[in-house]
């Protein structure tokens, strides 16, 4: 018990010290390059705020959602070791199956077309 109360306070103490060394050490006079929105050394030309079209926002939700086939086929090769390896294989099959018909779906709705 008393090791990890001094591994607690020990802890703490050296958080609280480094806190203060940063604080000491940080410089507090920033300038106006600094201060401003953007930091590449020139103002920016036009407003941040330019509408983007729709299609790219489309295109990422497409790539994240086609992306997690990865993460859904990662283990794989441990649900292999199984003694029922065609449920393995079914599963896997549904999964590859369902990914591709969104995918042609997509495609045939125009979805992936850049040009209106």
């Amino acid at each position: 018990m008393n090791m990890i109360l001094f591994m607690i306070s020990l802890s703490l103490a050296l958080s609280i010290a480094l806190t203060t060394l940063n604080f000491w050490l940080a410089q507090m006079n920033p300038d106006s390059e600094k201060l401003s929105p953007y930091e590449c050394g020139f103002d920016p030309l036009g407003s941040a705020r330019l509408p983007f079209s729709i299609r790219f926002f489309l295109v990422a939700i497409l790539f994240l959602l086609f992306d997690l086939e990865i993460a859904l086929l990662l283990p794989l090769p441990w649900a292999t070791q199984l003694e029922d390896p065609i449920t393995t294989l079914i599963w896997t099959s549904t999964l590859i199956i369902l990914l591709t018909l969104g995918l042609v779906y997509e495609w045939a709705q125009g979805g992936l077309e850049w040009a209106e």
